[in-house]
């Protein structure tokens, strides 16, 4: 007898027999200080194997099992259908939509998940303080004016990894869109937030923050009066002057929009000190105040009069030859420079241009001076560029365009690289500089290739397979590179054919075959990509799969077309009636196939009926069809009975004497594919439903509730009721 599979069933939320009351949880609202809750799981016979494990896992925050997390797993419940897991909320759990589901592992089968759950791991629960950029003051009475337009950012400042979390921010009780930690404000209203721990675990986190009150109001224009100077001497300073003065307002001054003064009345100008490193930036100034929206002002640019810049032109490392000279440079934004160069911290003398010859290797700078502008300005120096003499070079080649070894038809091969190294081993890349300074010579197997004398190379051939490298000379130095092997695939072609692509054993074997002489060559026969061991340049198809030839040419694996080869499939043959045939006796019927090339019918006598697609059938008794497609042959049986002459019984006595048990209907609907048979109880409840009735209900395991019971019953055809009526049945 064979036994049904376990059935899991989905775990549901359960009480903690460790907390007052009985009621499951309907939301995981973890912390800390709690985090202990359970869920049941049922499940049916038969018993799982003795090694099997029970394992509770958790969905993402979307409910999605990609990649479930572990919660509990328990191996001595075996034989218990109905148990609790306990489990603890994993400390990153934040979401609405967490589903669970239990697996057991001998044998392997999975519940359906449970329903979706809010569950929250609470790590932060104190209030949350809030300010104008997180900077941790509070205004006074926790207003803050605004100017018409303007608008300021607010975000919690008591908050660690903030940003980690999502939050309900609120206007005067009204839940807004922003879910960040920082908010843009506008309009008039009571600002607060709150971390989103979903609909039910926020209130219980008590995260809700002080409230900030935003009111509107007219500009008052407040500005920097321009100031007598904004390009400043070192030592010098510059007064900056708010516009509106005397009001008991609050200032605040800015620099590069961040805060350089605190909040102070009346503070309503800046001194600017040229002699701070770093002075230079944009100032702006804030006005807040009682009945005064809060306002900022647009910035005014203080600079270094004595700045300027000066930039190397060069390489950091150049090399230089023997008998050579290379030129260094710099540029400078300085209005009146003038320059001094410097070889291993020595002035070289008379060199004061913006460039320098150089013949000799050594560490080099440039030392530029402002010998004019608004004041006096400290020298600044260039950065250093080393000048070496290589101990050697080095090559590096490789494939400049795309290459596929034995894929494809033509690459280009080129000198990627060249580096100088010194004698004591260090090594600069001066590709640049010297690659138009080498003669070339490609080679292939290690002889040169005539006319390749660039430092690039085109192959398109084949039959220009084999090992290259880049020979290169200058001055006294000779250079070879790495090597680069190509294998171009050729450009042949290998054609297999076969007889046929359809496989029947029946049928004459399919050879497949090749025009190719395959004489001293290297080659492989292949089905579906692995090799069959012929060794011919023909061979007998044995079995369906996809065909072809390997011919390892120039040391690449060249394929063949491919010639799928199926297996025959007779569905093609196609009769017009069901197999199973009735008519009164007397008359005949022709039956009609389609779908094949020649026919052949014949009786349970093997006499030939018929040698067209149709045969007129005139006597009972089994009948068969052998068609020819292609080289493949198919068959059909057909059987013929005479139609019954009695009606559909409305009455049976199933009482298991063997007379009248069972109840059976003419042949006319018994036995055929194409006619379904439905009971129905007196309720109109469908307890039988068969195509191809066998005459065989009610079956012995049917059980009746009554002595005598009647049921409804439904013939139909091509869903067309075609008889209907009552069975009474007597026990």
């Amino acid at each position: 007898m064979q036994v049904g599979a376990q059935v899991l069933n989905k775990p549901e939320a359960a009480d903690n027999p460790n907390l007052p009351g009985n009621s499951a949880w309907t939301a995981a609202c973890a912390s800390s200080t709690f985090n202990e809750y359970f869920v049941n799981f049922t499940w049916n016979p038969p018993l799982v194997n003795g090694d099997n494990e029970f394992i509770l896992e958790l969905s993402d925050a979307n409910g999605d099992f990609g990649s479930p997390v572990e919660l509990d797993r328990v191996s001595d419940m075996n034989t218990n259908f109905d148990f609790d897991f306990e489990f603890a909320l994993p400390t990153d759990t934040r979401g609405e939509s967490y589903r669970m589901r239990v697996r057991s592992t001998s044998p392997a089968v999975t519940s359906p998940a449970s329903d979706p759950y809010s569950m929250y791991y609470i790590d932060y629960n104190s209030p949350i303080l809030i300010s104008q950029d997180g900077s941790g003051t509070i205004p006074p009475g926790g207003t803050i004016n605004l100017c018409d337009g303007n608008s300021i950012i607010l975000e919690p400042h008591n908050v660690p990894n903030a940003n980690t979390y999502q939050y309900n921010w609120y206007r005067s009780g009204t839940l807004l869109s922003e879910k960040s930690e920082s908010i843009s404000v506008s309009s008039a209203g009571m600002y607060y937030v709150e971390i989103d721990y979903g609909s039910v675990c926020s209130g219980s986190a008590n995260t809700l923050s002080n409230t900030i009150e935003i009111t509107t109001g007219s500009s008052q224009g407040i500005a920097i009066n321009p100031p007598t100077k904004t390009a400043l001497c070192p030592g010098e300073t510059e007064t900056l002057q708010a516009n509106i003065t005397g009001s008991g307002l609050t200032y605040t001054w800015f620099k590069d929009g961040t805060a350089i003064t605190s909040p102070t009345v009346d503070d309503d100008s800046y001194v600017v000190d040229a002699s701070i490193t770093g002075f230079e930036g944009d100032y702006q100034v804030e006005i807040s105040g009682s009945g005064v929206c809060q306002e900022r002002s647009s910035a005014i640019t203080m600079t270094n009069a004595g700045d300027f810049t000066v930039d190397r032109d060069n390489a950091a490392t150049m090399v230089i030859l023997p008998a050579q000279n290379i030129t260094l440079s710099v540029s400078t934004s300085a209005s009146s420079p003038s320059y001094q160069w410097y070889r291993n911290g020595s002035a070289i003398s008379g060199e004061t241009n913006s460039t320098l010859n150089v013949t000799q290797i050594g560490t080099y700078f440039a030392r530029v001076t402002e010998s004019g502008g608004a004041c006096a300005a400290s020298p600044v120096d260039s950065e250093n560029t080393e000048v070496v003499a290589p101990a050697s070079f080095e090559f590096v080649v490789d494939y400049i365009t795309s290459y596929t070894a034995c894929a494809s038809t033509d690459v280009t091969l080129g000198l990627s690289e060249i580096t100088a190294v010194a004698s004591d081993g260090t090594r600069t890349d001066v590709t640049t500089q010297m690659e138009s300074s080498f003669s070339y010579q490609w080679t292939l197997d290690g002889s040169d290739v005539t006319g390749e004398t660039s430092s690039s190379i085109l192959l398109s051939d084949y039959t220009n397979n084999g090992v290259y490298a880049l020979n290169g000379v200058v001055d006294s130095y000779s250079v070879a590179s790495n090597d680069a092997t190509v294998q171009l695939r050729t450009n042949e072609s290998i054609t297999i054919n076969s007889n046929g692509t359809v496989f029947c054993p029946t049928a004459d074997a399919i050879v497949i075959t090749t025009s190719r002489n395959l004489t001293g060559e290297t080659y492989e026969w292949q089905r579906d990509g692995s090799g069959i061991g012929s060794s011919t340049d023909a061979f007998n198809v044995g079995q369906a799969g996809t065909y072809r030839l390997v011919v390892t040419i120039d040391g690449c694996q060249v394929p063949s077309n491919e010639i799928v080869v199926t297996d025959f499939d007779d569905s093609q043959l196609v009769l017009d009636s069901d197999a199973n045939i009735v008519f009164p006796e007397g008359e005949s019927y022709t039956i009609t196939a389609s779908g094949a090339a020649n026919y052949e019918w014949f009786d349970a006598n093997n006499n030939l009926v018929s040698n067209t697609n149709s045969a007129t059938l005139t006597d009972e008794g089994q009948y068969i069809l052998f068609a020819s497609i292609g080289d493949c042959e198919a068959t059909r049986t057909i059987t013929v009975e005479y139609q019954d002459n009695f009606r559909v019984p409305n009455v049976i006595t199933a009482n298991g004497d063997g007379i009248n048990d069972l109840w059976v209907l003419p042949n006319t609907y018994s036995r055929r594919s194409d006619v379904l048979v439905t009971v129905y109880n007196e309720k109109g409840q469908e307890i039988f439903n068969e195509a191809n009735y066998q005459n065989n209900w009610p079956q012995s395991t049917t059980q009746f509730a009554k002595q005598n019971m009647v049921f409804y019953y439904k013939i139909q055809q091509d869903n067309k009721t075609i008889k209907q009526g009552t069975i009474t049945v007597i026990r």
